[in-house]
């Protein structure tokens, strides 16, 4: 394999990896929130406090209403 394409490849492995990265973090996030408080995994509490946390954490970090992203000069 050249240069140009070992290089390519592996770019994208690592924009894959860190892609992959960031979507488990808001749910493993809202996960310990809840088991910080002492809510048990597979409780009706737990899963209460699960999708409410996960709502909010999206929330947070969504764009607000009506605003498009801008392109990035980097």
């Amino acid at each position: 394999m050249n240069s140009t394409k070992m290089r390519i490849f592996s770019i994208f492995t690592v924009l894959s990896v860190l892609g992959l990265t960031g979507c488990g973090s808001i749910e493993s996030a809202a996960q310990d929130d809840c088991t910080s408080i002492g809510w048990q995994i597979g409780s009706k509490g737990y899963q209460d406090c699960y999708k409410a946390r996960l709502y909010e954490r999206k929330l947070d970090y969504s764009l607000p209403p009506g605003d498009k992203p801008s392109p990035s000069l980097l």
